[in-house]
């Protein structure tokens, strides 16, 4: 595959400087409308509503719920580098991201129409709506390089999840409110879980606005090669990218690490609101409350964790997270004590924060600005490979175990140990070497 000519590289800004304040904050705004989707739907509410409505309590609850979520991002998973490379070659990477927005929105509504036993209209409309949800978080993502220098990218980043984590704390503070008013009428679950369906869609809708009106698209249309349609060139840049494994190989290396501890992040925030329920008997207001709590812990990782990495380095933050996250997992896989369990979700909600920030921030760092989007492909590729694999593994131990949901946990902390040891393999200096290199190379053909 050639590379770009200068003319068809991204507008990112001067070197040293930085994007419009006002355009950071529309890109945050994505984090502050998406994240009501990924508390509500995906760890605090629907997931555990599913499981104990929707599929009746069955053993094979918790099977068929993470079976969904691993049918979704495998779809992703498979639609990744096409969409990439049409975001590239069409300039339109907004205007994708409006359509993602739009379908998720939607599909999020439908959900209100999920009642008791109706499984396959669940996972029909759970599989559709994650899949939109996490190509928009693809595309999202692929903005970030053009925001600001390399030596940024770690606040910027970390700004947007300390805004997305007080979106989804704000949605569910609203959900509580409502749930709670909707328990004191006698409702219940299939009466007022709908409803908050409803609310994570309207919020959604309302305040990615920003992102629609302010956030610049600087990426320039060009003409696809003869003989290639999206789809071929699509995976031929995956399987060069993959090919260049010298040139990139911090890179891979660390795609690699973050395809591993995200099978244990991606399965917390899948089963977090079902093992709270099942195993240490929360009610759903207490998991709204619990996940309130943990959103804003994740915050508060998000945005700390952001400047220490800027300042030491990502690749010792992430450590340190990763390290919080094997801990947490751990004290909530062998406490009976509520006291303590909520000490380990919280431990869990700021490594979530920290280790989700550096994570994107060190493949921004790792990326040639003028392939940004294809780079954002691969992240998003391993999040969500990871986002099949993780789920299903604590689905498939808790189902062959006959329910044993701790058990299922252990495993999940297992990833976290693998995960350590391999980022010993990423050498952060060299990775941001490669890519300016790189950058630099295309900018002088």
């Amino acid at each position: 595959m050639p590379d770009a000519t200068a003319s068809e590289l991204p507008l990112a800004p001067p070197a040293g400087e930085g994007a419009p304040r006002r355009e950071i904050f529309a890109w945050a705004m994505f984090d502050f409308a998406n994240s009501g989707y990924t508390t509500v739907v995906m760890t605090a509410v629907f997931n555990a509503y599913f499981v104990s409505v929707v599929a009746g309590n069955s053993v094979s609850g918790t099977l068929l719920w993470t079976t969904a979520i691993g049918a979704s991002y495998a779809l992703v998973v498979l639609t990744a580098p096409v969409l990439g490379a049409i975001a590239d070659y069409s300039g339109a990477k907004k205007r994708l991201l409006f359509i993602a927005t739009a379908i998720c929105v939607l599909f999020t509504a439908l959900l209100s129409l999920v009642g008791p036993g109706a499984v396959i209209a669940g996972i029909a409309l759970i599989v559709v709506a994650n899949f939109a949800y996490s190509t928009g978080e693809n595309l999202i993502a692929s903005f970030l390089p053009e925001l600001g220098p390399q030596n940024q990218l770690g606040r910027i980043s970390a700004f947007g999840w300390s805004v997305g984590y007080i979106g989804g704390l704000l949605v569910m503070v609203a959900c509580l409110g409502y749930v709670t008013w909707a328990q004191s009428r006698g409702q219940t679950s299939a009466q007022y879980v709908p409803v908050t369906m409803l609310i994570v869609a309207a919020v959604f809708g309302v305040a990615s606005s920003p992102t629609f009106l302010w956030l610049r698209e600087r990426a320039v249309a060009r003409a696809l090669p003869p003989g290639q349609n999206y789809w071929t060139i699509g995976f031929a840049r995956l399987r060069h990218t993959l090919e260049q494994a010298r040139r990139f190989q911090d890179l891979l290396r660390f795609l690699l690490t973050l395809f591993v501890y995200s099978c244990g992040t991606s399965t917390v925030v899948v089963l977090a609101a079902v093992y709270a329920e099942q195993v240490m008997s929360f009610k759903t207001n207490d998991t709204i409350t619990m996940m309130i709590v943990v959103n804003l812990m994740a915050a508060i990782g998000a945005f700390s964790f952001g400047h220490l990495q800027d300042k030491l380095g990502s690749i010792k933050a992430l450590s340190l997270s990763l390290a919080i996250w094997l801990a947490g997992t751990l004290l909530a896989a062998f406490t009976h004590d509520r006291v303590i369990f909520w000490v380990a979700a919280n431990l869990m909600g700021i490594a979530m924060g920290s280790s989700q920030s550096a994570g994107r921030a060190l493949v921004g760092q790792f990326s040639p600005p003028d392939r940004s989007a294809e780079f954002f492909g691969l992240w998003g590729l391993s999040v969500k490979l990871a986002s099949v694999v993780g789920p299903i593994t604590y689905g498939w131990v808790s189902y062959l175990s006959g329910g044993n949901q701790r058990q299922a946990l252990m495993t999940t902390a297992g990833f976290f140990v693998v995960s350590l040891v391999l980022l010993m393999l990423v050498n952060e200096r060299r990775g941001k070497e490669a890519a300016l290199e790189i950058e630099a190379i295309g900018a002088h053909r």
